[in-house]
């Protein structure tokens, strides 16, 4: 009796996992590869969920429904999760580095290697972008609404340029103790919100500084300083419970993701929030090591997460571009509600969830089109000699020589 096509599709997956399980080599830490994978997609639902293209006479323009409904603040607080990954980047990059000058590579060959891995397909998006806004200009689109698409769309930019500093950093950073640009970021609030007076710029500070913070933490953690759970629990807990005292009795927003119309963002820059925040996520990510790695023995776990680390620059830089295409699409249909209208009640918040999947299908089309910027190009499978037989012919027994011979 055949197979129903479902049920081979899915002997096919599963046989595909346990290859993919098979070949991972038994010394590799899967809880860093998850978590890396759970910061990548906590970040691009975050953008999904919170951010709107509303049509208003003609034109796009962002909006949030932060900014209509704060109390759903809380939900912003699952998906800011940069914190988590700048953790798993410092500690990659640092452990990485440690086995270059083990082998005798230059810092230059290191360095070179990783930031080519990180800015390779950065080339396709900026070409598309440039080619979308050129036509954009020249069909006479509004000005607003040009501004509004290519700021969303290269808005994931900022992230890969905080990241390639701190990479190049990464000799430095190795022996650095966290606290010192967790006190950088300290004096910086200070005097932009307790003394007052500060120029604006000063808050940009905290760019570097900020994000230093996890990354470092990565850092001591490849110098094995947070093995243990206390480590954890002293990170999830101090973090947890600093972030509250600034929300509530220093007046920082509850909100951990920027809202338009706002005073303060905790993230346009990084504040002192953030930035506990971001510690007690990273204490939260360091306490769950040992059940990731338990879940990572499931070989199609493993293969889910396998498959978002190979291709994160490519979901992380065209998530946005996936959203927008998805909105534009259904324009013609006029103003949908999830879509195109103010996100200010919970008909828009309910529609905006039943998105999602096509959200997700758009994203996975433009990764299907631009994943080899990241992978490169896939390799011809080896071709079998000619010269070998696929039934050879048994070897005649050669004749004894003679002794005398």
């Amino acid at each position: 009796m055949r197979e129903s096509a479902p049920r081979r599709a899915l002997n096919g997956i599963r046989q595909g996992a346990r290859r993919v399980d098979t070949a991972t080599p038994a010394s590799r830490d899967r809880a860093v590869d998850a978590l890396r994978a759970l910061a990548i997609l906590g970040v691009v639902l975050g953008h999904w969920l919170v951010t709107a293209l509303v049509a208003d006479d003609g034109s796009l323009h962002t909006a949030s429904p932060l900014q209509h409904m704060p109390w759903l603040a809380p939900v912003s607080w699952a998906v800011q999760t940069l914190a988590v990954f700048f953790l798993v980047g410092g500690h990659v990059a640092t452990r990485g580095y440690a086995s270059a000058r083990a082998r005798g590579t230059t810092y230059g060959e290191w360095l070179r290697g990783r930031l080519s891995r990180l800015f390779r397909p950065v080339a396709a998006l900026l070409t598309l972008w440039t080619v979308a806004t050129a036509g954009l200009l020249v069909s006479g689109a509004p000005y607003e609404t040009i501004h509004t698409l290519v700021k969303l769309a290269l808005s994931p930019l900022w992230f890969l340029l905080v990241f390639a500093a701190l990479t190049a950093a990464t000799p430095l950073v190795t022996r650095l103790n966290p606290l010192w640009p967790l006190a950088v970021v300290i004096h910086v609030d200070l005097l932009r919100f307790g003394l007052g007076g500060a120029p604006s710029w000063l808050g940009w500070v905290n760019l570097a500084a900020g994000w230093l913070v996890p990354y470092s933490l990565g850092a001591a953690w490849t110098r094995g300083e947070l093995e243990g759970r206390r480590a954890g629990w002293v990170l999830f807990t101090g973090g947890a419970a600093a972030t509250a005292g600034l929300v509530v009795w220093a007046g920082y927003p509850a909100s951990m993701v920027g809202v338009p119309g706002s005073a303060i963002s905790n993230l346009n820059p990084p504040t002192l929030a953030a930035v506990t925040f971001g510690l007690a996520q990273c204490g939260l990510a360091l306490l769950l090591r040992d059940r990731l790695r338990r879940a990572m023995t499931r070989p199609v776990a493993w293969a889910a997460v396998a498959l978002v680390n190979l291709s994160a620059m490519t979901i992380f830089l065209w998530h946005q571009t996936a959203l927008m295409a998805t909105t534009a699409t259904a324009l013609p249909a006029g103003p949908l509600p999830g879509l195109h209208t103010v996100p200010d009640d919970l008909t828009w918040v309910a529609v905006r969830l039943a998105c999602l999947p096509l959200f997700a299908l758009t994203l996975t089309l433009c990764w299907t089109a631009f994943r080899s910027c990241e992978q490169g190009p896939r390799r011809p499978k080896d071709r079998p000699s000619r010269v070998i037989r696929r039934h050879p012919h048994p070897r005649r027994p050669q004749p004894k020589k003679s002794r005398h011979a």
